[in-house]
């Protein structure tokens, strides 16, 4: 049976999916949007079965179709959308044909299990989507047992977030509490806190980072809080020999997280 084409962009469907660009949308339903063929295929991968895959034909590259049937056959619903209708309801520019809604990633922090000896990342308080997108990138290549959003400023099923990480915040444990919340239970797993800071001596490639260990990035504009930074047990930082005093938080949490994992060997 053919799917159901839908062609007018004031299609009501349509409105719903728009609706998951707000955060207020996206909370009251539970749900948010993955776009493009890359991203949706890492979510599939991740065992993620969209609710509904809106796909346009004339916007694909060869083979998108065999896409469109994986989806099908795992029982999800599919529905072809004319070029006019993808392009109102796609939230980014040049969309490649592909636009699932889905839940929304992310669990309580209270339901993360992580094992003892694991290497966690922290980021309080991020403002910009495109950076907590890119730690869970960096995150999801350096075998990061979890990312915890601690205060979170944005919520982990933001469209910009999933586009920044590539849909892997699919792949890679994600959870958000406020900051106290969080420092409780990282006190109860006997994690080692490690803050990233300016206002220490003591370098990130001279610290032991092995063991169980929860990595703390701040916002590029204020850094950590001072909650964050006097639960820590260790203050790192890493050199810099410009006149800028701060890196981009996620690329601070990059070069963190991998001399962790070098550590480890």
């Amino acid at each position: 049976m053919p799917d159901l084409l839908i062609t007018s962009p004031a299609n009501p469907r349509l409105k719903q999916v728009i609706a998951l660009r707000t955060r207020r949308g996206r909370t009251a339903s539970g749900l948010t949007c993955v776009e493009g063929r890359d991203e949706l295929a890492l979510a599939l991968g991740a065992g993620v079965l969209p609710r509904t895959l809106f796909h346009c034909a004339e916007l694909m590259a060869p083979g998108g179709g065999s896409v469109v049937d994986d989806v099908r056959t795992r029982g999800a619903e599919t529905v072809a959308l004319g070029r006019a209708a993808f392009e109102k309801v796609a939230y980014r520019e040049g969309p490649d044909g592909f636009l699932a809604v889905v839940a929304s990633p992310g669990i309580a922090l209270g339901d993360l299990e992580v094992a003892a000896g694991g290497l966690i990342l922290i980021a309080q308080a991020i403002e910009k989507p495109g950076n907590l997108g890119a730690m869970l990138r960096t995150a999801d290549a350096a075998g990061v047992a979890a990312v915890i959003a601690a205060d979170p400023v944005t919520d982990w099923g933001n469209p910009n977030v999933i586009r920044a990480s590539k849909g892997t915040v699919f792949s890679v444990p994600v959870a958000s509490a406020d900051t106290a919340t969080t420092l409780t239970w990282l006190a109860e797993r006997r994690y080692v806190l490690v803050a990233t800071t300016p206002a220490t001596e003591l370098l990130h490639t001279q610290a032991e980072l092995t063991g169980s260990i929860a990595v703390a990035v701040g916002a590029e504009k204020w850094g950590l809080d001072a909650a964050m930074l006097a639960a820590a047990t260790i203050r790192v930082r890493i050199p810099m020999a410009g006149r800028a005093d701060s890196l981009n938080a996620a690329t601070s949490a990059a070069i963190v997280l991998y001399e962790a994992i070098r550590q480890r060997g």
